[in-house]
């Protein structure tokens, strides 16, 4: 695992890291195939021969509604040192994610790579868009939970802006928070919906505004309800700048089912994929790989991904790729936009529906 991190985050131009990533990935396909049963025999089920992996699209996938009809996880039960779990809202199933110790530490060893990126190396006082008890449970995380945890790794003096379930304004706390760190750069991370609703909104209807210029938000999922509401990102940003002056807002793209391989919204509003990590985009005509710039469904790719077979994984999520090494932005690697759920899969953001996240 330890090369992987030498890897420059964003630095691998297109024939080296694909490269990189078929060999690992490729390895990683066979570590499954050996430690999962249940995967073994998708593969098998499936007819597929390793010897037919010539490129990346080559990998076998699973889909992640997998995750929530099956258990797979390629190491012992007793090896198994936290599971994670996504929402859901049509039915009480959710994904169940076994990470081991190894896979633990690669995924925050990626994180911090990904973000350091954007934030740089110093742990800015931090503040969560969301209530404490979100992370109550230290070896059973929600989607929510394992976000909030993943990302306090860059904060300090962690703070929480709501004060309980209800998802009240802790306005007391903020407003002690801001005073303790006046003057200093300040990190927010939150939810996209829970930030919306119970942290914008909340402050419009009270008529309030928060002085914070000198800071930097991070947000992610739970855009389908504020599709639903005719929110889209540049409204967003907008109402975030109008009520708290913020201008540096990122939003990634990341799921419970691949954790620590998130992709970055950059300064040009593009979604990157780091070194350790690829996006293919696939036509579900006949799921052959899409040229750039057509819209199909999203698959993530992954080597940091053992104790599970979750290192090639089919969202439900459509989407396009805009372009690879040639970003603005100057971040080498695939870039891409997502542009939804395909229809009339389960609404099941990290955001979407907090009641059952938490």
């Amino acid at each position: 695992m330890e090369d992987y991190f030498d890897w420059p985050v964003y630095g691998l131009p297109k024939a080296e890291k694909q490269e990189r990533l078929q060999a690992a990935l490729s390895r990683l396909t066979h570590h499954h195939a050996t430690h999962c049963q249940a995967y073994e025999r998708i593969l098998t089920a499936s007819g597929f021969r390793a010897s037919r992996i010539s490129t990346l699209e080559d990998l076998p996938f699973l889909p992640v509604r997998l995750f929530k009809e099956a258990e797979l996880r390629s190491v012992e039960k007793e090896r198994v040192l936290k599971v994670l779990t996504s929402s859901g809202t049509t039915s009480q199933q959710v994904s169940r994610i076994f990470l081991d110790g190894e896979t633990s530490t690669a995924q925050t060893r990626a994180l911090i790579l990904i973000l350091q990126s954007l934030i740089g190396k110093a742990r800015l006082p931090m503040l969560i868009i969301d209530h404490p008890g979100v992370v109550k449970d230290r070896r059973s995380f929600s989607a929510r939970g394992a976000g909030i945890l993943g990302l306090s790794n860059f904060g300090r003096d962690h703070t929480y802006a709501l004060r309980d379930e209800d998802m009240h304004l802790d306005l007391d706390g903020i407003r002690q928070f801001l005073h303790r760190h006046e003057g200093e750069k300040i990190l927010l991370f939150g939810f996209t919906f829970m930030v919306w609703k119970y942290f914008i909104q909340a402050m419009e209807r009270s008529g309030l505004r928060l002085e914070l210029e000198n800071a930097l938000l991070i947000h992610s999922g739970g855009w389908k309800k504020l599709q639903d509401e005719a929110v889209d990102n540049p409204t967003f940003k907008s109402a975030i700048q109008r009520q708290t002056g913020i201008r540096r807002v990122h939003n990634f793209y990341g799921m419970v089912e691949q954790v620590g391989s998130i992709f970055i919204e950059c300064e040009h509003g593009r979604l990157h994929a780091p070194a350790f990590a690829d996006v293919i985009v696939r036509d579900p005509r006949d799921w052959s790989a899409c040229p750039h710039g057509n819209d199909g469904v999203i698959q993530v790719l992954s080597v940091l991904p053992r104790s599970y077979p979750g290192h090639s994984l089919l969202t439900e999520d459509v989407g396009a790729i805009l372009g690879e090494d040639d970003c603005p932005c100057g971040r080498m690697g695939k870039y891409f936009r997502v542009d939804g759920r395909i229809a009339r899969a389960e609404l099941r953001g990290c955001s979407d529906t907090h009641a059952l996240a938490a």
